[in-house]
């Protein structure tokens, strides 16, 4: 069984026991979240697709932690002009378990 949940701008398919990292939450460590826009849930091999979402299925997950991805550096540079600009970046992130898929 798993289900395709869009949290974040992004979607991502779960399954029961899965630990995703997905976008930051404003949820606090060790609380649960539910995340209710589930685009489609597969259950003994019957597909289930919303229309953009399933109003009956939810996904309930624990939140692990919460942190910061690996530094990717943004060059950005114009030939012959002297310009040269120099940004790291680290994405934060929310490391959730997918508990319960509610179809």
């Amino acid at each position: 069984m798993y289900a395709i949940i869009m949290t974040g701008g992004k979607q991502y398919k779960v399954q029961e026991g899965d630990v995703v990292f997905i976008e930051k939450l404003a949820a606090d460590e060790g609380s649960a979240v539910t995340f209710d826009k589930v685009l489609a849930v597969s259950k003994d091999g019957n597909v289930s697709f919303g229309a953009p979402v399933l109003d009956a299925a939810t996904v309930s997950g624990k939140v692990l932690s919460h942190g910061k991805g690996e530094k990717i550096i943004v060059f950005k540079y114009k030939a012959k002009k002297n310009y040269r600009n120099k940004q790291g970046h680290r994405q934060p992130y929310t490391k959730v378990q997918i508990e319960k898929i509610n179809a």
